[in-house]
């Protein structure tokens, strides 16, 4: 065999090796990658409520030696976006999915086709208008909703007027919040009336300027109450371009710390917190229990916690990342 024969063989040779290990390779990351990757979907990547509870389901895949994939709608009033990203979970092959939905009855399907595909499915934070899940984490919204009806009405000594600064409709935990102030109102205040409600659309600077519509409106308002993150930093930031912050009993829902700022100052009343990062930890948390083909409970309930001026400094030193610090 001459030399030019020679140098063809080992070129063959060398090829067919570098084939058979790309192919492996390639099998390798087709069946192994997926099977440990848990896609977590959160209403809003962009608010940082969520980032929160991007922490905690970071915390939790670490520990159980899986990934996250993050991936969700810049606001939350995207429901296609969202619906999007479950599409692109199922196409990935994720292990499981762990979903924030942004509107309890459009994401039913989707949680629905993820369920046909039989891969575990954790619902977080929202219920959503299915059944067809394995496991529920998230606050008791309705049961939040009467704690800030409670603290206004013993604070208004069961008389006066409220305004109510809600979210975007449909989405289910700030609907349950809302209600649980309506109907704890009625039952425990019924002198104490609520004269003006509104929905925002998603934003800081629209509950701003919705919250300063009804104040301006409605001057006999004795408290305000608003359901979540931006709602409640938009209303306070209303109370305060209005020279009410402080003259006005405010309760929010969602900590911020702009909103613990006003906590300090006496301008907010109370925050009624919950703790995204346990809510992102315990998703993931559950569907690595799922994944293991361990039993679960169908609703993993993550207790709220109540912040006031008497209690600010201890909450924010044994609680820094469920208050956003």
């Amino acid at each position: 065999m001459n030399k030019n024969s020679w140098f063809v063989v080992v070129i063959l040779a060398v090829s067919a090796v570098l084939l058979t290990i790309g192919i492996v390779r390639k099998v390798k990351s087709l069946k192994s990658p997926q099977q440990q990757v848990i896609a977590v979907i959160p209403k809003g990547a962009a608010n940082m409520w969520w980032e929160v509870v991007h922490k905690g389901a970071e915390k939790a895949a670490k520990e159980a030696g899986y990934r996250i994939t993050w991936n969700g709608p810049e606001v939350e009033t995207d429901r296609e976006k969202q619906i999007q990203c479950v599409e692109d979970a199922l196409i990935k092959q994720s292990a499981a999915v762990v979903l924030g939905p942004n509107d309890f009855k459009a994401l039913a399907r989707s949680v629905e086709k993820i369920h046909a595909r039989k891969i575990p499915c954790v619902i977080i934070d929202s219920p959503v208008d299915t059944e067809k899940y394995d496991s529920f984490a998230g606050t008791d919204n309705f049961r939040g909703g009467a704690e800030a009806a409670k603290i206004i009405g013993r604070k208004l000594n069961g008389k006066g007027n409220v305004i109510l600064v809600r979210y975007i409709q449909n989405s289910a935990s700030t609907d349950a919040r809302g209600d649980g102030f309506v109907q704890t109102l009625k039952k425990e205040f019924p002198e104490i009336r609520i004269i003006a409600e509104q929905h925002t659309q998603g934003t800081i600077e629209d509950a701003r300027q919705r919250t300063v519509d009804m104040l301006t409106k409605h001057s006999n308002a004795n408290a305000v109450f608003a359901v979540n993150h931006p709602s409640s930093v938009g209303a306070y930031k209303a109370l305060q371009n209005e020279k009410l912050a402080g003259k006005i009993c405010f309760v929010a829902f969602d900590s911020d710390p702009v909103l613990l700022e006003g906590v300090g100052k006496g301008e907010v009343e109370a925050i009624i917190a919950q703790n995204p990062f346990e809510i992102g930890y315990q998703g993931v948390k559950l569907a690595v229990a799922l994944l293991k083909h361990q039993k679960v409970e169908r609703n993993r309930p993550v207790a709220s916690m109540i912040v006031r001026k008497d209690n600010l400094a201890q909450m924010k030193r044994d609680y820094p990342e469920a208050l956003g610090l």
